[in-house]
């Protein structure tokens, strides 16, 4: 569907555009499209043959084979400016400054070659911390992404716009390790004191939002803000909540409560004021996706301007198949968080009332809910247990328990100890209460328990958020030392005791005691760094 070369927008975007990109070093010599609207970019899509229409007004694309992040083509640039703050080691791996030089002058000579889409945006809904982000890409899907993810500009704001970090995105270039010092063709490159994100050799949108996430993680705690892979809502009240946990330990879904607002879906910052959100969209796992299970999420799978990743439809129909993994299953949806009815107008909210960590236990020996004391809170924090399911990253295939510092490990340029000390400090400052909840496996460990049942959880969190569990009665795990309810309304009590789920009370002992080892041993790291009080309470 070739479209006509003389239409008024393409005579507008062939012109004036192309100068006002040399400040970021680019001198386009194709077309130069800004800030298209959702229509334009499906239409470019279409034209280009990167995507196809859903049933419903989807955008369906495919980024095979990256289908997840790629943890090992990550780099931080070792560079005089920002070394000495980051926390080098398996997340934040180096990569030399002239490597980087080179791999930069290359992408930008793909883009220069490349008709462009750039996107101004902006990430923090409270502008007193927010940073101007423009992403420039050649791909007009991925534009949408960056627009439906990222908090768009209002009216009057893109004349004059300056951006704070701009990522150069070119997923068609492919790097080569021995020049450009990287592990495969894929590279994700973040200079913190340039302000510059590198993206290429992989279509994986997530890597767009993650990147800038990263850069919010590294700026805001000078500024006494927590950053936070976290979602969070509010209820009628005014309390604010918020849900911290790795990807497939059900933030997105917990959070899209028809009955609480939604302030956002996965990243927040939290300052002298109150929590914010970072982003202007969601990003939704969409396997075994229902309308009775999770409507919100699903009616806005189903909407014009949502992006529907790795998602397989029939070819007649163009009907969704939820429940298909043929591509990945880590099939996702972007989407403007307006298109969850409950969405909070501004993405703001006060100090949380209740913060809520969510694990997804491979050994199911973890209770489904547990109140936390501030000390455990801060050692379940700082160890953050939960099990990487799969798609969510390349190589993972089904559930492997995995420790990632403040639930968010992958994202932190600093040292975990720097946001730790930040949640220390909020935490008993604003008289929030801390949960544990497990939405992992319960009767036995994977390959023979089975996943907690949704509506168990949403119960427990009902019943926590609203202050419920108060006055109900708790008994002590012997080896975690959780304080967990046995009563909570609507829930089985054979359910909240791990022990008593499983068949073998033996095999449930032998699988706590594995996972309390694998506890002790991850924050060995972290000792030193933290207080007695702290360190005694893990499990005995």
């Amino acid at each position: 569907m070739n479209k006509p070369e003389n239409t008024d927008r393409n005579m507008l975007v062939a012109e004036a555009p192309k100068t006002a990109l040399r400040e970021e070093g680019l001198n386009p010599r194709g077309r130069v499209n800004r800030n298209l609207s959702p229509a334009e970019l499906y239409e470019e899509t279409l034209r280009l043959g990167t995507g196809r229409l859903a049933q419903g007004g989807g955008l369906i694309t495919v980024t095979a084979p990256h289908t997840g992040r790629s943890p090992n083509d990550r780099f931080v640039v070792d560079e005089p400016g920002s070394s000495h703050l980051i926390d080098w080691g398996d997340v934040n791996v180096p990569i030399e400054e002239a490597h980087y030089r080179t791999l930069k002058a290359e992408i930008i000579e793909r883009l220069n070659g490349s008709e462009l889409y750039v996107r101004d945006a902006r990430g923090g809904a409270d502008p007193r911390y927010s940073v101007n982000v423009r992403v420039i890409s050649e791909s007009p899907w991925h534009d949408l992404f960056a627009r439906n993810m990222f908090l768009r500009l209002g009216p009057g704001e893109e004349a004059g716009f300056e951006p704070d970090f701009i990522v150069y995105h070119a997923p068609s270039m492919q790097a080569d390790p021995r020049r450009h010092g990287t592990n495969s063709g894929a590279f994700i490159v973040v200079h913190f004191t340039e302000r510059v994100v590198l993206v290429g050799g992989t279509a994986y949108a997530g890597e767009i939002k993650k990147s800038i996430f990263s850069a919010l993680n590294f700026m805001l705690p000078a500024r006494g803000v927590l950053p936070m892979h976290c979602s969070a809502n509010i209820g009628a009240a005014g309390d604010t909540a918020l849900f911290f946990g790795l990807s497939g330990t059900g933030k997105t879904t917990l959070s899209a409560d028809p009955a609480r607002g939604l302030i956002g879906d996965d990243e927040h910052g939290w300052s002298d004021d109150g929590v914010f959100n970072f982003e202007g969209g969601c990003y939704a796992k969409t396997i075994r996706l229902s309308p009775e299970g999770e409507p919100d999420i699903y009616r806005a799978t189903r909407m014009f301007g949502t992006i529907l990743e790795n998602v397989i439809v029939d070819e007649r129909t163009r009907e969704i198949d939820y429940d298909s993994a043929r591509i990945t299953e880590n099939t996702r949806a972007s989407y403007p968080i307006h298109y969850i009815a409950n969405a909070v107008p501004g993405g703001q909210g006060g100090h949380p009332n209740n913060v809520v960590f969510l694990t997804a236990d491979a050994f199911g020996v973890l209770p489904p809910i547990a109140r936390l004391t501030p000390e455990q809170a801060m050692y379940h924090f700082l160890s953050g247990y939960t099990a990487k399911v799969a798609g969510t990253e390349r190589g993972v295939t089904e559930p492997k328990a995995a420790f990632s510092a403040c639930f968010g490990a992958p994202f932190l340029p600093q040292h975990p100890t720097v946001y730790a000390r930040l949640l220390g400090e909020k935490i008993p400052r604003h008289g929030a209460r801390v949960w544990l909840v497990n939405t992992g496996w319960t009767g036995g460990r994977y390959g023979v328990g089975s996943r907690m049942e949704l509506a168990h959880t949403r119960a427990m969190l009902e019943a926590a958020l609203n202050g419920d569990l108060e006055g109900t009665p708790r008994t002590v795990d012997p080896v975690f030392g959780l304080n967990i309810p046995t009563r909570v309304p609507g829930v089985p009590d054979s359910v909240l005791l791990p022990r008593g789920t499983w068949a073998d009370g033996a095999a449930y002992d032998a699988a706590a005691a594995e996972l309390a080892a694998m506890f002790k041993r991850n924050f060995e790291r972290f000792a030193g760094g933290a207080s007695e009080a702290v360190r005694a309470a893990g499990p005995a």
